[in-house]
């Protein structure tokens, strides 16, 4: 009875979309007015303990075992519940335990390989034929061809830098290389791509040997912070900052800084929150250990403290709401395979993280921005307008 009560409390200002839920007794309660949306379905009690020490990994774990099952819309339901004020979800009292982080080089590593090393024949069933793993860029129209838009973002980066043919560019955690060997074949840049996933590494080196491109492109296994003294033109880092843990941003503007050459440029993109930085307990414990999504001002400072100008600034958020949309609806095209490859919980995990994010930046809870700077003058080697950023390039 007390279970029931504390979940009747604790849902009953949660969404703003009319939901069901269906208690382990096979009680039923709408919450909203009309016919619902969605329905949660508890198969069995979640202690209340587990609930009020961390919301998001009670509840997430709990849907991962099968303990509770939702029919409709993941995304929707949880974007209705972070649209709503009265919700758990901002209720920062469901969030006191959070699992323990550390970012040492070790550990950074350790991290990085227990997300990016699942193996890439997994990530090539619902990512696109580029393998890129970060925000997309729809233009002109495009909101279904996701390859088409992964490429697009790759040249919006590019194009942002006004990069000149034989200077040389870093790219910091780069992925399986799409964004790099772009930039040498396609801009004329000399390119290094460093990553601490061993899948990838061997990956974009046999892409550089088979396109024969090791004259002007090589990737290194290694942390970023352990590059010496080299100097790079120009400097790309996409999704990688949310990972190196909140005692570290300043010291990762710190070495972008170190390693750019006088009036060099650098294009940092990533997932951003305006409201503040914030941690998420299920996705650090299970997505990706050691993540800190910082926020906005957060960001700012630490560009400006290092001795860099921003000289441009743009949001993707519904960018990335939709790119996570065509990810989930290409895992789930693929669901069997997956549960025959990595078991069902791991792809109940997978499935409720993909919505999960996907409802966060539809909802405004989080952002990703393009941080254009520069080290000197803000901007004093760039032209003048933004106009540049927009003309055709050579794809």
């Amino acid at each position: 009875m007390l279970e029931k009560t504390f979940y009747k409390s604790l849902l009953s200002h949660s969404f703003n979309i009319p939901v069901k839920v269906v208690f382990w007794d096979g009680k039923s309660v709408v919450y909203g007015d009309g016919e619902p949306e969605v329905t949660i379905t508890f198969k069995e009690k979640i202690p209340i303990r587990e609930v009020t020490r961390n919301a998001s990994i009670a509840l997430g774990e709990a849907y991962m075992d099968g303990k509770i099952e939702i029919d409709g819309s993941i995304q929707k339901l949880i974007t209705s519940a972070y649209e709503s004020a009265g919700s758990f979800m901002r209720n920062s009292k469901f969030r006191k335990f959070l699992p323990k982080q550390g970012h040492s080089e070790k550990e950074s590593e350790t991290d990085v390989q227990s997300h990016y090393d699942v193996g890439n024949d997994f990530y090539k069933l619902w990512l696109d034929d580029t393998l890129t793993y970060s925000c997309a860029y729809f233009e002109g129209g495009n909101r279904n061809d996701l390859t088409k838009a992964q490429k697009d973002k790759v040249h919006h980066i590019l194009k942002k830098l006004d990069p000149q043919p034989g200077k040389k560019l870093l790219d910091i955690g780069c992925g399986w290389g799409t964004l790099m060997l772009t930039a040498a074949k396609s801009y004329g840049l000399k390119v290094t791509g460093v990553t601490l996933s061993e899948e990838q590494f061997r990956f974009v080196q046999k892409k550089i040997e088979d396109e024969d491109l090791q004259d002007v492109a090589e990737v290194r296994l290694v942390d970023y912070r352990e590059l010496g003294d080299e100097k790079w033109d120009y400097i790309t880092s996409v999704g990688m900052f949310e990972h190196v843990g909140k005692e570290n941003l300043g010291l990762y503007f710190q070495d972008i800084y170190k390693y750019l050459t006088n009036d060099g440029v650098a294009l940092i993109h990533g997932i951003t929150r305006q409201q503040g930085g914030a941690f998420n307990g299920w996705i650090n414990k299970y997505i990706f250990p050691g993540g800190y999504v910082p926020g906005l001002g957060e960001m700012v400072d630490h560009i400006v403290e290092n001795h860099m100008q921003i000289a441009d600034m743009e949001m993707l958020r519904r960018h990335y709401q939709r790119t996570l949309e065509i990810w989930d609806m290409n895992f789930n095209a693929h669901r069997s395979q997956i549960e025959d490859m990595m078991g069902e919980r791991f792809t109940r995990m997978w499935d409720l993280y993909l919505q999960a994010c996907a409802a966060s930046f539809e909802s405004g809870n989080i952002d990703v921005i393009q941080y254009l700077m520069t080290k000197g003058a803000s901007g004093k080697n760039l032209p003048m307008t933004r106009e540049y950023m927009y003309k055709e390039s050579n794809k």
